[in-house]
């Protein structure tokens, strides 16, 4: 189990102190290990983070409708689905090291399971859950704020990344390819090496746990270097 110097330190980081110490554990706690602990089924973030996907959409919602004010009704429900889907949260947890503090079984741990994205995003929606349940709506919104939806230029153009590179790809009449030049790591737990080859020339490198992610980040290299407004 978690120690209470280790809740501190992550409560900490999150800016916001639980009253109810157990809905942060409860928040961290993956199905394996409270399956291998036998755990009531219930202790583990399966439910916090139904709750917190809930809280999570009615948030997000709430501040494009707020801060965009002349968009679509289309274009904010695409904005919000980048904004929030699986890999924008799991960037996010990682931006909080979430994944050290996760209660995983021994065959998740042995699996890379605390660097899964699905695991994680997952996580980060339940603490969302956790503190709505221990601290009400504001407080929710303040994390939401302050680790989800902070930063979108900069978060827009890495989950795009691929898509406004292709468009500028396109536009300046080049030839844009990804080529997969290493894996590494035991079968479970690849890790993929891709380089972003323009017209032939290696222009950007991203590492992944699989190809599309090492594309991302290839591809968002080549648009943070400007290549192609050289």
């Amino acid at each position: 189990m978690l120690k209470q110097e280790t809740i501190r330190e992550l409560e900490e980081t999150i800016g916001y102190q639980f009253q109810k110490k157990e809905l942060l554990v409860q928040a961290l706690t993956h199905s394996s290990f409270s399956n291998e602990q036998k755990i009531n089924k219930y202790a583990n973030y399966e439910r916090l983070e139904f709750l917190g996907d809930a809280v999570l959409e009615l948030l997000s919602s709430q501040f494009f409708f707020e801060n965009y004010p002349d968009m679509s009704e289309g274009d904010m429900t695409q904005k919000r689905s980048s904004m929030v889907c699986e890999p924008a949260l799991a960037f996010c947890a990682r931006d909080l090291s979430l994944g050290k503090y996760v209660l995983l079984g021994k065959g998740e741990e042995a699996t890379g399971g605390r660097e899964r994205d699905s695991i994680i995003s997952d996580v980060m929606e339940a603490v969302l859950g956790a503190i709505y349940l221990d601290g009400g709506f504001e407080k929710a919104q303040h994390f939401v704020q302050k680790f989800i939806l902070s930063d979108l230029e900069n978060k827009q153009l890495f989950y795009d990344s691929k898509t406004i590179l292709q468009e500028k790809v396109q536009k300046a009449g080049k030839q844009l390819v990804y080529a997969l030049v290493d894996e590494s790591g035991p079968e479970h737990n690849k890790i993929f090496t891709v380089e972003a080859r323009l017209d032939g020339k290696v222009v950007g490198t991203g590492q992944g746990r699989n190809k599309k992610a090492a594309q991302q980040k290839a591809a968002y290299q080549v648009l943070l270097d400007k290549v192609l407004e050289t």
